[in-house]
């Protein structure tokens, strides 16, 4: 039951992080920085927005490597689900059968 509910929780964490990483721009990336002007005149200042999205993609990514970690941890304590190819020695093969000689006639 744990398990599920940290992989449904890591899932959760990975879509907001993909969503917080898509709606960051990079800098100067408004249309008078893609002109050479170095002002900025959004809503939240230059620097305002991109703080907070920032701030929540370094709490995402530390809350993914987090459930990332207790998912590798709770999979080893559960035991390897099916056993090593390796571990198992290969079926001997036998010899294919000599056909039957045939005889050369004269």
């Amino acid at each position: 039951m744990l398990y599920w509910a940290v992989t449904f929780l890591h899932v959760i964490i990975c879509f907001f992080l993909i969503i917080v990483v898509l709606l960051q721009s990079g800098k100067a990336a408004d249309l008078a920085g893609a002109f050479g002007g170095m002002g900025s005149q959004t809503v939240f200042g230059p620097r305002g927005t991109a703080t907070v999205l920032s701030k929540a993609t370094t709490i995402a990514a530390s809350a993914f490597m987090i459930t990332a970690l207790a998912l590798s941890i709770l999979a080893q304590r559960s035991g390897p689900a099916t056993g090593s190819v390796i571990k198992t020695p290969a079926a001997p093969t036998a010899a294919p059968a000599k056909a039957p000689a045939q005889q050369k006639k004269k």
